[in-house]
C-alpha cells in the first residue's frame, strides 16, 4: 500500500551506480553478487536468505536498464548461475565479428534454399 511522503523521515536520491563504477573489468559476477555490489558489499558477503532475496530484487532490474554496458556468459556448470561483468572495446569487437560470420552463415543459407 502507498504511504504519504510525510510518514518518512527523510528521502533520498535514487541513485546508482553505472557498470563501470561497479565492475572490475576482468571479473563475472552473478545476479545475487552484482545484488550485494549494489549495497556496497563485497560480492562475497554472508547474508541471510531473506536480504539475498531483497538483493536480487533489486539486481534484475538494474542489470535489464544496463544491459547495452554489460556481457552475459554461460553458466560454468550445467545448473549454475549466470554471469555478468563489463562490456570493453575487446568484447563489442569480437561480438561484431562473430555477428558479421553469422550473418554470413544466413546469408549462404538463404541463398542455397
Amino acid at each position: 500500500m502507498p504511504e504519504p511522503k510525510s510518514a518518512f523521515d527523510a528521502t533520498y536520491p535514487c541513485d546508482f551506480y553505472e557498470p563501470a563504477e561497479l565492475f572490475e573489468p576482468d571479473q563475472m559476477y552473478t545476479i545475487p553478487e552484482i545484488g550485494r555490489l549494489l549495497q556496497g558489499l563485497d560480492p562475497d558477503a554472508e547474508v541471510d536468505p531473506d536480504t539475498e532475496a531483497v538483493l536480487v530484487d533489486w539486481a534484475v532490474p538494474w542489470v535489464m536498464v544496463h544491459a547495452d554496458d554489460m556481457v552475459v556468459a554461460e553458466p560454468l556448470t550445467e545448473d549454475g548461475p549466470g554471469y555478468y561483468g563489463l562490456a570493453t572495446d575487446e568484447d563489442h569487437s569480437g561480438a561484431s565479428d562473430t555477428d558479421a560470420e553469422s550473418d554470413a552463415d544466413s546469408d549462404e543459407l538463404d541463398e542455397s534454399a
